[in-house]
């Protein structure tokens, strides 16, 4: 391994790396010291590229190096190595799920970069019985859980809507999706963490123990530690799903209709709300997975609106209950004021609803499309503005743009933990926005990053009380305002669990800095 690093370094200093400048480039013989550490897995050097990129494919930083754990002694060992350097060095470490970030957030320019889906160290293990949990690796992909835990009878309570995704990565922001509304998102569903901080410590966490750092972690973008182990709650799970979508014309009985089912005791299992700008023939395109209710009523639907509005409703089912699941559907259809002929329905099993994003995937990487510049924004809204942000939205800078999937639907603030570090707005009803376009050329993603910046120009100066989801900020004073009056309580915990700023440097929230130059801001 040390003859290995001595190579790597000889040919490292000789070309250098892309746009990784002079100062962040670590000393020969600190980068030979990794050589050194005694590891059940391994550093690379052939896949720095890889460790450059992310879903976003709009950033790329190099590391020098990519740990491969063999086990969470292998993190922590690297950790405190790096710690142990001191407040002179600027080497900083990232833990890389599936890479599935936007702006470089998984990255570490300069750094080293932990290819946590490496850790199999850590066995899934599923405990059923009154109150059923799986212990998971922080590096696992949620598919991998999914398919583990229905061996049981059982499945965790929240998800994203896309399962490829790593447990520690959806943890580390909060993991929403159409049940976020009954459970809350994925970080209410955890009892147990054990977590490797920016000190090198390895520490076992939960609501009664080191309670503290587990609340910080949820939610805390990778600042206070790097998940290595969730132990998260399960549930009976179904084996169908009446799959179910609507048009609204109007996006004040969108919204109504949205808000009523949130808050009534018997609902649905999921529901979403889609924003659909110049799309048309949209029934048709639904045709290809969903089957009209009223076949002749749906092919005669046409509408003048250049804005539409899809609510996507799922009930949970097993098959000798679907006289039931038909009655609880019907009487919660007939209290909704949807468009009649756009109701399209079709009958998948539980784990064909969850992945569904997965089968998207596989035919747009046949096509070349899957792996493009995604310049998403995700933002968190008040129920006190959202007319306001749609309206000037939908109806004036993306009236002309056909920008790709956007999600729009309510939780409710109360099924959230507030001693977590996500921020959310003070009202106990608020809306996820996700604007998703893939961007094809150049002018595409400046043109979408522009839309996106209009956005976010006009949240601001019409005071709608946004806050980004998975955000994206550069400077202290950005991040100063995103958490607000919690900035403090922030700051003061990665003062406590990494107080050299190693960790997570891709999220630009605290920079490492040698101690004899100033922090930037």
């Amino acid at each position: 391994m040390k003859q290995l690093l001595l190579q790597y370094l000889k040919l490292f200093l000789l070309l250098g790396l892309s746009r990784v400048t002079t100062e962040h480039v670590p000393k020969y013989d600190v980068l030979a010291s990794l050589g050194t550490l005694p590891l059940d897995g391994h550093f690379s050097f052939h896949d720095l590229p890889a460790a450059a990129r992310d879903f976003g494919n709009l950033s790329s930083f190099p590391p020098v190096a990519v740990l491969h754990p063999g086990s969470v002694a292998d993190i922590a060992r690297t950790v405190r190595h790096v710690f142990l350097m001191g407040e002179h060095s600027t080497l900083t470490v990232a833990a890389r799920g599936h890479g599935h970030s936007l702006y470089g957030q998984s990255q570490a320019a300069g750094g080293i970069v932990i290819r946590m889906e490496s850790l199999q160290s850590v066995k899934m293990q599923v405990h059923p019985g009154a109150s059923p949990y799986v212990d998971a690796s922080g590096g696992e992909l949620w598919i991998n859980v999914l398919n583990k835990t229905l061996k049981y009878g059982l499945a965790p309570k929240s998800w994203t809507d896309y399962l490829h995704l790593t447990v520690g990565g959806t943890l580390s922001n909060a993991g929403v999706s159409g049940q976020t509304f009954r459970h809350g998102p994925q970080i209410s569903n955890v009892n147990e963490l054990e977590i490797v901080t920016g000190r090198g410590d390895i520490i076992t966490c939960s609501p009664e123990q080191n309670s503290d750092l587990f609340h910080a972690a949820l939610g805390g973008l990778g600042q206070f530690g790097i998940i290595t182990r969730a132990r998260i709650a399960l549930e009976p799970a179904p084996q169908m799903v009446r799959w179910i979508r609507v048009l609204y014309l109007d996006f004040m009985s969108f919204t109504e209709d949205q808000e009523m089912l949130i808050s009534a005791e018997k609902t649905f299992d999921y529901i979403e709300g889609f924003v659909s700008i110049n799309r048309t023939g949209i029934l048709n395109n639904w045709r290809s997975s969903f089957n009209p209710q009223d076949p002749e009523r749906a092919s005669q639907f046409e509408t003048d609106r250049k804005v539409l509005f899809c609510l996507e409703m799922t009930k949970n089912f097993n098959p000798e209950e679907a006289d039931i699941m038909e009655q609880e559907i019907h009487a919660l259809l007939s209290q909704l004021r949807y468009t009649p002929p756009s109701l399209f329905h079709t009958d998948v099993t539980y784990m064909e609803f969850l992945d569904r994003v997965h089968s998207s995937e596989i035919k747009l990487r046949a096509k070349g499309l899957w792996e493009v510049p995604h310049p998403w924004l995700n933002l968190i809204i008040p129920r006190s503005t959202v007319h306001t942000f749609a309206k000037q939205v939908f109806g004036k800078i993306l009236e002309d743009n056909n920008n790709g999937p956007i999600l729009l639907y309510p939780v409710n603030k109360s099924r959230w933990d507030n001693r977590t570090s996500v921020v959310l707005p003070d009202e106990e009803v608020f809306y996820l926005v996700g604007f998703l376009p893939s961007a094809i050329g150049p002018h595409s993603i400046k043109r979408t990053l522009n839309l996106n910046n209009q956005i976010i120009e006009f949240s601001n100066k019409a005071s709608i009380g946004v806050k980004q989801y998975l955000p994206n900020y550069s400077t202290e004073p950005e991040w100063k305002a995103h958490y607000g009056a919690r900035w403090d309580a922030f700051q003061q915990r990665k003062n406590t669990y990494d107080p050299l700023a190693i960790l997570a440097p891709g999220q630009r929230i605290f920079q490492k800095t040698p101690a004899s130059l100033p922090l930037s801001s």
